[in-house]
């Protein structure tokens, strides 16, 4: 067993002088090694200060609580929001997904390859077309039909797999609005895509009422589920520019290219400890 410990802090505070240099001071009475360290203020002036730092530390008996303990003080005096991560603690997800696989293959492939170090816990879907990839990624698969009048009664068999056995979720072109009380139970913990042709070209065939109106670029945007349709806070986003020549099809083509690297994206920085959320802004140290 590695005699050291990877970990991840995330902290949030008023700014002021000196929180850097105790962070770090904490860090070395620990006998840490800092690896990465990134920080922002949206104001030097009483503005609101965010860190990501990560560093090996050597292992001990209830590393986790001497963490906490070393550090209540300055929590404490800086009211600090502070938020500790191990790396063998790996993380576990569900994807929901509808009949498109193009992000569900890629989440699929980026975490076999070791690029999402999490664990990918089950596949919920409200179609049953892809039992066959997930029996051979060896993922446990639900197929769980939704419909207007059983949406609530369905939610609740979804929660029944979740609850304690998925620390997030990620809706994989999954095309059902989650009811408030689903979203609730997954705060922050909920990552969704969909095209950025949003609000412009809201509700069916986006594509084909973009193509009407001769875009020039194709975008995905990745974000957090809160209770507002489509309106939570951006991860992720990314496009890529099209002409006139580009048919309908040749659109979404390209509109699945970008989801599926987009969502990986944000899962990776997820699963990473990279994002703090502020108000409904993030703030992401890549």
């Amino acid at each position: 067993m590695d005699s050291h410990i990877h970990a991840r802090i995330l902290i949030a505070c008023k700014d002021q002088p000196g929180i850097v240099a105790k962070i770090s001071t904490t860090l070395f009475s620990l006998g840490a090694n800092i690896t990465e360290s990134a920080q922002h203020t949206t104001n030097p002036l009483e503005g609101t200060f965010f860190m990501r730092i990560a560093f090996y530390i050597p292992r001990i008996e209830s590393v986790k609580e001497v963490i906490q303990d070393a550090f209540a003080p300055l929590i404490k005096q800086f009211s600090m929001q502070f938020q500790l991560f191990l790396e063998e603690e790996r993380k576990r997800f569900a994807i929901f997904v509808s009949r498109e696989d193009h992000c569900l293959l890629e989440l699929l492939w980026r975490q076999r390859s070791g690029e999402i170090q999490a664990d990918i816990s089950m596949i919920v879907s409200n179609h049953p077309n892809h039992e066959q990839i997930a029996q051979q990624m060896n993922v446990p698969y639900y197929y769980i039909p939704v419909t207007p009048e059983k949406k609530l009664q369905s939610e609740r068999q979804q929660l029944q797999l979740l609850v304690g056995k998925v620390d997030f979720i990620v809706l994989a072109r999954y095309m059902q609005i989650l009811s408030p009380q689903m979203v609730e139970q997954f705060p922050r913990r909920m990552i969704n895509i969909h095209h950025s042709f949003l609000p412009a070209f809201v509700g069916a065939k986006p594509y084909e009422r973009a193509y009407e109106r001769g875009v020039k670029i194709i975008g995905a945007t990745a974000h957090y589920v809160t209770a507002d349709l489509d309106a939570g806070p951006i991860i992720e986003q990314d496009v890529l520019r099209i002409d006139h020549g580009y048919s309908v099809k040749e659109m979404k083509a390209v509109g699945r290219q970008i989801e599926r690297t987009v969502l990986a994206r944000a899962v990776r920085w997820h699963v990473e400890d990279r994002i703090l959320v502020h108000d409904n802004k993030t703030i992401v140290f890549t």
